[in-house]
């Protein structure tokens, strides 16, 4: 059934920060790092950019906060702000060189990282010996990749040679990666330089273990939940302290992070990306994909590290598309479903209004809205993600637990006692429960007497990022507390509709900022495709971007 939104005046694109920023005298590394170590925070700090209030509110300015917090947001954006897309092109040109980028970026994470915590490793000499190296290659005249120069990193979970993968687990920490994860080396063959690794709780599961720092989401007053499992990813992408990141999303955990730090998350189809050389919590349920400032920049990194590979048989050998040139089709004639129920019913009302205004502002731009009903899923289809993530990360972890138990911190250790106590009976009646979920779904998209739309519409969570003690995620499940490492168990409940299921089918999923709460933490709109609709989702969500100006306002970090 088509929907009754109709397009309305579209949103003006002309103000200047929508448009390519005029071209500055080259910087030199002095005022790169002066602007990385906050020195001209004064400068960039303001009120809320302007045609915002229409979804979700505008943020408000705050004064005499802690220098901790955020002053306000930004309405000019410095270099560590870029985007990816950005800074790549004025490396191509020569307008900047990588070491200088680089070198601002290491600055940003000195002067940041003992209050955000987002990283668990910094590679500082390895990151500027690459930086150069691209340099000289582009003073050569050698073909550029499409990352070439750009300093990026990745979750703690992807091996990288030579360096410590953790995975979250003390007893990983010295545990040095002899080769590199297939989305490392792609990315470096790319021309990407890796910064570091990025922080991770334990195991990607909920908790941290107390051997590492919590990573603080940069809005608010840093007491905001960042998201789990990509936490690290979320937080340094937010804060510029990287261009552009990767995480992993086996229930959620790329979407929590890029919802509650306010930035643009891409879960592909599973086995769009392989997963060869990247720490497993639950194979059949696990996701690797980007998380940036921009769907441009989310969608240039899915093109690099997308495809099938020879090392991962999951891996999917269908052509990857040109996920960036195809994104500027737009959405004229796509079919977007929404089902007003399922996105606005036990929801924060700035929520709501956010999701719907930017579905209006798809229709807008021309989509075609379809009224649809999303199946609803019984009790012990969601409970059924427990059991199954958690009999798979009891057999991934098979050789150190139980034997290790006691090096294990203490949400992850119950994780794996749970996992190792489900039997096989549980586990057979959960695979059904995952399966007959996800059977549901497919008339959605697919037809055959459902609505066969293109992309479902919806919130990536049902409320903004809540105030949160980084202590308490060191803890367990506290049942009797309503409590999971710190995390409301009722605040999960509230989102599990909008989460699990895709990491049931698989189906690709993109989150991107749509509005701020009344106290000015962002909102998220998450759309959700068929197998491999990457694409489709990129167009849609490219076009909604440069429409509104969420993607970016930026926390003012000084």
């Amino acid at each position: 059934m088509k929907s009754a939104f109709r397009p309305k005046q579209s949103v003006s694109t002309e103000d200047g920060a929508q448009g390519r920023p005029p071209r500055q005298l080259d910087p030199t590394r002095r005022d790169l790092l002066q602007v990385a170590a906050g020195s001209l925070a004064a400068a960039t700090m303001g009120g809320a950019l302007t045609g915002c209030a229409d979804s979700g509110g505008a943020p408000p300015t705050r004064s005499g906060e802690s220098p901790a917090s955020t002053a306000g947001f930004m309405t000019q954006r410095p270099l560590h702000y870029k985007t990816l897309a950005e800074v790549a092109a004025r490396i191509a040109e020569g307008d900047l060189d990588s070491a200088s980028v680089t070198e601002a970026l290491l600055g940003r994470i000195e002067s940041l990282e003992p209050r955000l915590h987002a990283y668990i490793t910094v590679m500082g000499e390895r990151a500027l010996a690459r930086a150069e190296a691209a340099d000289a290659a582009r003073g050569r005249g050698e073909t550029l990749g499409a990352l070439h120069g750009v300093p990026i990193a990745v979750k703690d979970l992807c091996h990288t040679r030579g360096v410590a993968t953790t995975g979250g687990h003390s007893f990983r920490k010295g545990l040095i990666s002899e080769s590199d994860a297939t989305v490392v080396a792609r990315l470096e063959a790319a021309g990407a330089v890796l910064l570091g690794k990025l922080a991770t709780t334990e195991g990607a599961m909920v908790g941290y273990h107390r051997g590492f720092e919590v990573p603080r989401n940069p809005w608010g007053d840093l007491d905001r939940w960042p998201g789990v499992s990509s936490g690290g990813s979320g937080v340094a992408t937010a804060a510029g302290l990287c261009f552009a990141s990767l995480g992993t999303d086996t229930g959620g955990s790329i979407r929590f992070p890029s919802a509650a730090n306010g930035i643009v998350g891409l879960k592909p189809t599973w086995g769009r990306v392989s997963r060869h050389g990247v720490l497993d919590l639950a194979p059949t349920l696990d996701h690797v994909g980007p998380m940036t400032r921009s769907v441009r920049d989310a969608a240039r990194i899915l093109g690099v590290i997308a495809g099938h590979d020879s090392e991962d048989s999951t891996s999917l050998p269908d052509p990857v598309p040109a996920y960036e040139s195809e994104m500027e089709l737009g959405v004229s004639g796509l079919r977007i479903g929404w089902d007003e129920a399922f996105s606005t019913q036990n929801v924060e009302p700035h929520v709501a209004s956010a999701v719907t205004a930017a579905v209006n502002q798809l229709a807008n731009l021309g989509a075609e809205i379809i009224d649809v009903q999303v199946p609803h899923l019984e009790e012990d289809e969601v409970a059924a993600w427990n059991t199954l993530a958690a009999a798979e990360a009891a057999a991934v972890h098979e050789s150190t637990y139980p034997s290790r138990a006691e090096e294990y911190g203490a949400y992850f250790r119950q994780f794996l006692a749970t996992g190792r106590n489900t039997s096989a009976l549980d586990l057979a009646k959960a695979t059904f429960a995952r399966r007959r979920a996800a059977g549901r779904m497919t008339p959605l998209f697919y037809g055959d007497g459902g609505a066969g739309i293109d992309l479902l519409a919806c919130p990536t969570l049902a409320s903004e990022s809540f105030r949160y003690d980084p202590q308490r995620a060191y803890d367990g499940l506290e049942q009797d507390q309503g409590h999971m490492a710190g995390v409301p168990l009722g605040w999960f409940d509230r989102s599990d509709r909008f989460i699990a299921i895709w990491d049931y089918n698989g189906y690709p999923t993109l989150s991107l900022p749509c509005g701020f709460s009344p106290d000015g933490i962002p909102l998220s709109l998450q759309l959700v495709g068929a197998r491999l609709s990457e694409s489709l989702l990129c167009r849609a969500g490219h076009a909604f971007e440069q429409t509104q100006e969420f993607h970016l306002q930026h926390p003012a970090l000084t």
